[in-house]
């Protein structure tokens, strides 16, 4: 049986030969959050701000999203090679775009009576992009969404609305219903004598139901801190720039010489592992700074690891020029 995500890190970043956690950066980072949630910036509002994420009052909203997270993963381009866009979005936004506008051309892709029966060129009708591009791993993507459509039928009444029940407001339990039913999301590696897990995918499917509902209605769970934040290519990549992790000089010239690395292969698991530990640093941190200064009129309660995500995601996307010099690891696989 794997070690759970947040335990997982912790042995990573203990072990990890070629990634280390800065102390100094994740101060700086916190500071930085803090200052995020004094004037508002970081919240849970941010994911219904987006105009192709769905409105928690649309009956469609929960399969929505499970459609969306099923199929979030490697978006990212090779060296010299034309990004897949749709409606002029890349990456995550683009996979957004390709499922409003299937929905809009009344294709029924959030329906699992559909998609457990999607066929490869449906597929490639729905997710064509703005040019000759193709989405990458069309194929796995399929199967992700064949295998996720034929469980949600069989198991639970065909709306993964069930699964949310069966959960008991618990996000933990959520996240481990999700990993046993669902093959995709099982994303574990094995390194050194253990066996590990990230669960990008499953934690950021709970998170945004979370997220969609505002923590209330199906969205309410009382163990949301359970999450750590959602071990991707991406995230880390501003870790990095904040000084919050560190990379030797073997991996970083790795990294700039654009070699991608294999799922499961030691790098990529420090590189993922040490930045969920980063951010559980972060966390405790600014904790600690709203604690030990009570007049910010802050909670504790107001700041988790799946909110950090979603500021250091962000982040990423509004400062892409100015972390154009930043490599990051590149991994193509089903898991992120």
């Amino acid at each position: 049986m794997a070690l759970m995500p947040r335990e997982s890190a912790k042995l990573i970043a203990r072990l990890s030969k070629n990634v280390s956690i800065e102390e100094g950066g994740v101060k700086n980072l916190a500071c930085t959050i803090l200052e995020g949630l004094k004037d508002h910036t970081i919240n849970m509002n941010n994911f219904s701000s987006f105009e192709f994420h769905p409105s928690p009052e649309d009956p469609r909203a929960v399969n929505w999203i499970f459609v969306l997270d099923t199929l979030n993963y490697s978006f990212w381009t090779k060296k010299d090679s034309v990004a897949w866009t749709v409606n002029g979005h890349t990456g995550y936004f683009a996979l957004c775009a390709a499922i409003k506008r299937a929905l809009d051309e009344e294709k029924p892709i959030v329906d699992p009576k559909y998609y457990s029966h999607i066929t490869r060129c449906d597929a490639e009708q729905i997710f064509r992009g703005d040019n000759e591009t193709s989405i990458p791993l069309l194929d796995e993507r399929v199967k992700s969404l064949r295998e996720a459509g034929k469980i949600l039928l069989e198991k639970y009444q065909g709306t993964f609305t069930e699964c949310i029940k069966s959960s008991s407001g618990s996000a933990e339990k959520l996240l481990k219903l999700i990993v046993n039913d669902f093959e995709s999301f099982q994303d574990e590696s094995d390194y050194e004598t253990y066996r590990v897990s990230f669960y990008k995918r499953a934690q950021i499917l709970v998170a945004d139901i979370w997220a969609c509902f505002k923590g209330e209605g199906l969205g309410k769970f009382h163990d949301i801190d359970y999450f750590t934040m959602f071990a991707d290519y991406r995230v880390p990549q501003v870790l990095v720039h904040f000084g919050a992790i560190r990379y030797s000089n073997p991996l970083l010239s790795r990294l700039q010489c654009d070699v991608e690395l294999e799922n499961g292969e030691d790098d990529e698991i420090e590189i993922r592992g040490c930045s969920i530990e980063a951010v559980e640093w972060v966390r405790d941190e600014v904790r600690y700074l709203i604690e030990r200064y009570p007049n910010l009129e802050l909670q504790k309660t107001d700041i988790n690891a799946v909110l950090i995500d979603h500021f250091l995601w962000g982040y990423r996307r509004e400062h892409a020029a100015q972390l154009e010099h930043i490599p990051f690891h590149k991994t193509r696989c089903i898991y992120y």
